[in-house]
């Protein structure tokens, strides 16, 4: 092979391989404008930060990674954040001018990142609802005793709550509407505490679609984990001792509304929210509501201590595993004070309900029983 063809197989070969790499990698590229004081790009998947780049002369950038699949991802430009669909084989030209307002950036090559373009508005409006309601607790809390501050706290959990389901409904629609990894990225950033039934649907509506797509079936997985705790699911079952060395079952509490109440003796927040259970017990107790305490403590005097000391009437168990306790799994706690209500027939009917808004439960399950 003389030296011409051998520069030119060369120059082939390189080519295809620059191809081949291309079609395995995502790639977005462009410009921020009027930057001031940022100095990075910074990408995220889901709460994990993927990478950073600099801003190069005239406020450029790119980022490559590699990948054989499309990526939901969100840009963080300063305060800002830009949701991306990033499809192997595409580069995404994209900008913004951070002197302009926020929905005047341009993104290109990317017709699943235009597409949510459109649902931005929505995020915008939510989060700054959602600040506000933050920023006039805030205020209102500074002036008021501990007790008073946690009434406040339960009101504007409440109003968090009127104000997310909104925003839960515009991005079903938006999901209806584009059935398209840009419909499940909105899904997959909702709050499942709040969105778990429209998870649970959705994961349905999208049964046989994106299977070759690991993000969107490590989703299902999650989403199938969360339904089988589900309101309508039945209460798993469990048994574990008494302070007395009494074998007690969930299934001895068929026929009564009982909340399933986790908690532990260290546990702070719990310990604040068990005057208020106190309060429902002896409201409701003989209207056929009870509760079933089951501690997260491994201490033993500890645990009997902070019965006695909130005077805790209900029964209370434990397998003084703590954190270690099949519980934990079956349950899949992540966090107390957590609970969930078991109606007289085993099936759960609410979740981590406190405060005000398991009173207001409460008083609305006993007035239909009684106009029934």
């Amino acid at each position: 092979m003389n030296r011409l063809n051998f520069i030119v197989a060369v120059i082939a070969f390189v080519v295809a391989l620059t191809s081949c790499t291309n079609q395995e990698a995502i790639q977005v590229s462009g410009q921020i404008e009027n930057a001031g004081n940022v100095r990075v790009v910074s990408f995220f998947e889901g709460e994990r930060k993927l990478d950073s780049v600099f801003l190069a002369d005239g406020g450029r950038f790119k980022f490559e990674r590699p990948s054989s699949q499309p990526r939901l991802l969100r840009m963080k430009v300063g305060n800002r954040e830009y949701p991306l669909v990033v499809t192997p084989g595409e580069t995404i030209s994209f900008r913004a001018d951070l002197h302009e307002d926020l929905l005047s950036y341009q993104v290109e090559n990317s017709e699943l990142s235009e597409r949510l373009k459109a649902f931005v508005p929505h995020q915008e409006r939510n989060q700054q609802a959602t600040d506000s309601l933050q920023s006039e607790f805030l205020k209102l809390s500074q002036k008021l005793d501990a007790k008073d501050i946690e009434n406040l706290q339960s009101e504007y959990l409440l109003k968090y709550r009127e104000i997310y389901k909104d925003y839960v409904n515009q991005s079903v629609a938006f999901a209806k509407d584009n059935a398209n990894l840009a419909g499940f990225y909105v899904m997959s950033t909702l709050d499942p505490d709040v969105a778990e039934q429209e998870l649970i649907e959705y994961v349905r509506d999208i049964d046989g679609k994106f299977t070759d797509n690991r993000y969107v079936n490590e989703f299902r997985e999650v989403v199938a984990k969360l339904e089988k705790l589900a309101v309508g699911q039945a209460a798993p079952e469990f048994e574990a001792f008494t302070p007395s060395n009494q074998l007690v079952r969930l299934s001895d509490y068929r026929g009564k509304l009982t909340l399933v109440d986790f908690w532990a003796s260290w546990c702070m927040p719990c310990r604040k929210e068990n005057p208020n259970i106190v309060n429902q017990y002896n409201r409701f107790k003989d209207q056929g509501f009870d509760v079933l305490g089951v501690s997260l403590d491994d201490n033993p005097g500890s645990w009997m201590r902070a019965i006695e000391e909130d005077a805790l009437d209900w029964v209370q168990i434990s397998d003084l595993k703590a954190w270690t306790s099949d519980l934990v799994i079956k349950y899949q706690l992540k966090a107390i004070p957590s609970s969930v209500l078991v109606d007289e027939n085993g099936v759960i009917v609410a979740k981590n309900l406190r405060g005000k808004e398991l009173e207001h439960f409460l008083v609305a399950w006993f007035d239909q029983r009684e106009s029934s």
